[in-house]
Parts: structure tokens; sequence; C-alpha cells
């Protein structure tokens, strides 16, 4: 269960395509949707044994969409644990949910899995405590944005393969935190590239459509550099083609990049490991926002941040803005450098 479905389809395709081989699979692996069943049906499926094989494997997907998967709690209240959930006596077992029940007596032969996603249960009540008790829960959190490039480096090393610190960051400021999209670019980009090969921007401009030279991050760059003519290039590229280049993205984007440099430059201990931490970054951006910082003292940084606000504001339709995003791009970069 959890907000990040990567890790949740990860685990379950596995236990799809390996507890059982292919001839075990027609009698004994069973894959229901939570919009299209309920617990009675699960249960029952549960329940069956297994048909020339060891095990029965039942996955529930999109369980977060049964109506009846946790059962009900008073508003506002956490029940008691009940001080005995192996009594199986009539009046008690009585109040008991039907999952509640099977958890208590499982068929032992079964793999029942429940695919929630994007939520999480409450575990403080007495049935999700009963759940930890009889069976395997997997909480899968979603990732900080600041983790997302450290995770794609892990998962590229994984696959025998490496990355350019600067691909990586490429990759996921145009991907987001998406892992699913993101390991499924990844992948289809190494069907292309023998192993132990170092992926580089141009990989990725190649294999997946990404800009090595005109993306977010390289405007980052350019403009903690002063460095206007690549800036300003930038600018052109995303002002005629607005669609690719939203620019409250843009914006978000450089709002926590002067929020780092801004803490930069109250950091008393500024070695390239200390602000590696500080920052949340990898220690080879950290020449970068030394160079920044070096080029916005720290009462033009707080200016440059109130002006990406203010801007913020006008490209969402307040303050009366009519300004095409791309004109309202190029007079907020100009007025941040100069």
């Amino acid at each position: 269960m959890g907000e990040e479905p990567y890790f949740i389809d990860t685990v379950v395709n596995f236990i799809e395509k390996n507890v059982l081989d292919d001839s075990e699979k027609e009698f004994n692996q069973t894959v229901l949707y939570g919009g299209e069943t309920n617990m009675l049906q699960v249960i029952s499926e549960a329940k069956s044994y297994p048909m020339m094989s060891n095990y029965r494997v039942v996955i529930v997907k999109e369980a977060q969409n049964m109506k009846d998967i946790v059962p009900r709690e008073k508003p506002g209240s956490i029940p008691k644990e009940k001080s005995n959930e192996q009594d199986s006596s009539a009046g008690k077992a009585g109040k008991l949910s039907p999952f509640e029940i099977y958890l208590n007596n499982p068929q032992k032969s079964t793999i029942l899995v429940f695919c929630h996603k994007y939520k999480t249960v409450d575990m403080r009540t007495a049935f999700a405590k009963t759940l930890s008790k009889k069976a395997v829960v997997m909480k899968s959190d979603k990732i900080y944005d600041n983790k997302v490039p450290g995770w794609v480096e892990q998962f590229i090393r994984e696959k025998k393969y490496s990355i350019e610190p600067r691909a990586s960051q490429l990759l996921t400021e145009f991907l987001g935190n998406d892992l699913g999209k993101i390991a499924n670019e990844v992948e289809k980009m190494m069907i292309n590239l023998p192993v132990q090969t170092q992926i580089t921007a141009d990989h990725i401009q190649q294999f997946i459509g990404i800009s090595k030279d005109y993306n977010n991050f390289e405007l980052q760059a350019a403009i903690g550099r002063r460095d206007v003519l690549k800036t300003n290039r930038i600018v052109n590229y995303f002002a005629a083609n607005p669609k690719d280049n939203p620019l409250v993205m843009t914006i978000a984007l450089l709002g926590g990049y002067f929020s780092k440099v801004l803490t930069y430059h109250y950091l008393p201990d500024k070695s390239q490991n200390n602000v590696a931490a500080a920052l949340k970054v990898n220690p080879f951006f950290v020449k970068d926002y030394t160079l920044a910082a070096g080029n916005y003292p720290p009462g033009k940084t707080m200016d440059v941040i109130s002006l990406l606000r203010q801007y913020d504001l006008r490209s969402k339709g307040f303050e009366g803005n009519s300004t095409e995003e791309g004109e309202l791009l190029k007079e907020m970069v100009f007025r941040i450098i100069h």
C-alpha cells in the first residue's frame, strides 16, 4: 500500500511471474480488480486448493477501489485491540469482517496479494493490527524530488550501467518523480546500449527525445553563471515551444534553485560534502551553487525569489496579467540576470 505505485507494481509483477511456472498458472493464478470484485469473491478464490501445484496465487489489483476491503470504524475513534484475536466463538466472529475472519484462519497454500495504490490503511485500527500480525504489510512511500536522481543512479547501476550526474538530473527534471515512467524510459534506452555503458546527455537526447541543451536544468545553470547568450537561447526556445516548456514549471524549478543558493550563503561550512548534504544535491553540482552564490549575493538572491513569486502569480492570471507566457518568461529572466 502507499502513494508510490512503482514499488507496488515491482513486487506484484515479481510474484505474478515467478511463484508459479507457466504450466501451473492456468489453474492456480487468479488476477482480480478491485472495482470489479468484492471481499467475499476474493476469499472464495483464496480458500480454493491448488491443482497440481504447491501454491495458489490470488492477486487483487487496484484494491483501493474495493468498497469492503477495510472494515468500517466508528468516525473519530480507534477501536481497542481485541484481547484474544484467536477466539473463534460465534459471538465474537459475528463482529469481525469476512476479511478479518479469513486472516485468523488463512488458506496456507494460497498467496493472497492486495495492491492498495495511492492510499494507506490507518495502522492504528484493530483491523490493521490484526493485518500486521497475520500478513506482510509493505508501505510504498513517495520519494522526495531531491532523492529521485539518486534513485535513478541506483536503478541504472542495478542494470549494470552507469549515468553521468548531469544526465541523471536532466532525466528527472524532464520526467519528474514518476518512477514508473522513468524506469520505462530508461529500460527502452538500454535496449539500444550495451551493458556497462555510461549513459550521457547525448544518449538521453537520442533515445528519449529530451533536448540536452534546451531544458530547465540548463536554463538554471546558465542563469547561475549569468551566461546571457545561452540564457537567451534557451528562453527563446521555450517561448517558441510553450506547450513543452510551461512557464509555471520553469518558475517552480528556479524557485527551488534560488532557495538553495540562499541556503548556501548562510552555511558556515562550505566544504563540498557539507554543502551537498545541506542542499540535498549530488556533490558534482556543488561548484555550480558556489558560482551562482558569487553571482547572486544574499540580497540579490532574495530579490530574485520575490520576483519569481510575483511572476508565478502573473503566470496564473493574477494582477490583471494578459502577457503571453513567452514574453513573460523573457521579461522575468531579464530582470533576474540584470
